[in-house]
């Protein structure tokens, strides 16, 4: 039995339906039933908390396999998740961490995602980490200014990086955890075209029909609110200034070709995702399809 956490989210969605059609058999740990609505009703779910350990022991029963996906900055719900796989006696611990932890040195968004990679390991589970790069589903941030004003915000000038398509990162995850032949290995997952953030605007206005302004990002603070209009935690503010000033350095973009090994396919391109996703920059976000 495989337990997928983070099964409403941009990946998780997409990993459920992967494994719903390899019929695994799995169940998902959902915290409010609501959010998992849109998936089919024969998907088990179990209602818990990551936050609360003693809400775990009833979704990790019987289970044999971890999918294991945690938000934020923090280490707690990974800790908990991994106290309760412990308990569980779970064999196999399939964890998404991030390319930001390749850095040398790590940068602070990478040092979080690194510190979970490190709790998972010590826990002596049979670990599989995938780190990808940054979403394609991140371009969604724009449908706000792109809406209300037909321009977008660039952090990062020259700076190039290859979106991957979570629905990629699904049938990567999907492959693993339905075989018994990646125990203890690393993949680092990206798109197959490295882009600066015009190029990108540039193709989703194409699929849009319409111009789209791209407008530059003069200061740290401006590049935070970029991301979070509403505000950030100073730990997070200071990460995210620190991630865009390394992408602007980075003129090449890091590409791997992973996926295409695992899927026998090469991965989706930014053009094809911005096709299928046209709907929610036109105001249609229930349309909005990673596939």
């Amino acid at each position: 039995m495989i337990l997928i956490t983070g099964g409403t989210g941009n990946v998780g969605r997409e990993l459920v339906r992967e494994l719903d059609a390899r019929g695994a058999a799995f169940r998902m740990l959902v915290r409010d039933p609501a959010r998992a609505a849109g998936l089919p009703d024969r998907i088990a779910r179990v209602v818990g908390d990551l936050d609360k350990p003693d809400t775990l022991p009833t979704a990790f029963d019987r289970v044999d396999t971890l999918f294991l996906l945690t938000p934020g900055i923090g280490t707690e719900q990974t800790t908990h998740a991994v106290a309760a796989a412990i308990q569980a006696g779970v064999r196999r611990v399939v964890h998404l961490s991030s390319i930001n932890v390749l850095g040398d040195p790590i940068p602070a968004m990478g040092s979080w995602h690194h510190a979970r990679e490190e709790i998972v390991r010590a826990s002596g589970i049979s670990a599989t980490i995938l780190r990808p790069g940054g979403f394609m589903t991140n371009a969604l941030e724009w449908v706000a200014s792109i809406r209300d004003e037909g321009f977008v915000l660039d952090p990062v000038g020259p700076g190039r990086y290859a979106p991957i398509d979570p629905a990629d990162i699904a049938a990567v995850a999907a492959r693993i955890l339905t075989e018994n032949s990646h125990e203890n290995t690393e993949y680092v997952l990206t798109g197959a075209e490295a882009l600066t953030v015009t190029e990108q605007v540039r193709t989703l206005a194409t699929a849009l029909g319409r111009t789209i302004e791209v407008r530059p990002i003069r200061t740290p603070e401006e590049a935070v609110r970029s991301r979070f209009p509403n505000g950030a935690p100073p730990a997070l503010a200071a990460a995210v200034a620190e991630g865009f000033a390394l992408m602007r350095a980075d003129t090449v973009g890091l590409r791997t070709d992973t996926v295409e090994r695992m899927l026998g396919r090469r991965p989706r391109t930014f053009a094809a995702w911005c096709a299928a996703n046209t709907a929610a920059f036109r105001g249609d976000a229930a349309n909005t399809s990673t596939r």
